[in-house]
C-alpha cells in the first residue's frame, strides 16, 4: 500500500524522483528503495511526506483504492466512505466510518442540504446551528 500511494502520489503531484527526494531531506537512490519496497522511511519522513502531497500518515500508509471506488488518496480533511444503497423509501445506511468521524449516533439529527449541481449533503442539527449562531454573533 505505501510503495503504491507513495507512487501515485508523487505522480499526480507531477514530480520527479530527485524533487521528492529533496523536499524530504533523502537521496533519489532513498526515495527510489521507498517507492520499490525495498525499504520504509521513519516516521519523521513519513510525516514529512504526507506534508508534502496534503494527506494523512494514516492515508500515506494505509489507504487502498480498492476499497474507496478506485478513487486517489484525498486530501487531509477529505474522506472516501464507499458506496451506500438507496432503499425502497429512500433511506441510506451511514458507513460506520463515517459515522464515527463525524460522531453521529443513534437518534441524532441530520438535515439534508442539496445542490442541483453538487449534489446532496448530510449535517447535523447541532453543527448546523452553531454554524448560524456564530454567523448571527458576527453581524
Amino acid at each position: 500500500m505505501f510503495a503504491e500511494n507513495l507512487i501515485q502520489l508523487r505522480k499526480l503531484n507531477h514530480m520527479s524522483q530527485d524533487e521528492l527526494a529533496d523536499q524530504i531531506g533523502v537521496s533519489r537512490q532513498t526515495l527510489s528503495k521507498y517507492e520499490t519496497g525495498e525499504s520504509l522511511p521513519d516516521i519523521e519522513r513519513c510525516k514529512r511526506l504526507a506534508d508534502v502531497f496534503g494527506v494523512t500518515v494514516d492515508d500515506l500508509i494505509n489507504y487502498e483504492k480498492k476499497d474507496s471506488l478506485g478513487l486517489e488518496v484525498p486530501p487531509k480533511g477529505k474522506h472516501i466512505f464507499g458506496m451506500v444503497k438507496v432503499g425502497e423509501k429512500g433511506q441510506i445506511v451511514i458507513p460506520a466510518k463515517a459515522r464515527k468521524i463525524f460522531d453521529i449516533k443513534p437518534g441524532d439529527n441530520l438535515i439534508v442540504l442539496g445542490d442541483e449541481g453538487q449534489g446532496i449533503a448530510l449535517i447535523k442539527e447541532k453543527g448546523l446551528l452553531d454554524l448560524l449562531k456564530a454567523a448571527r454573533e458576527e453581524h
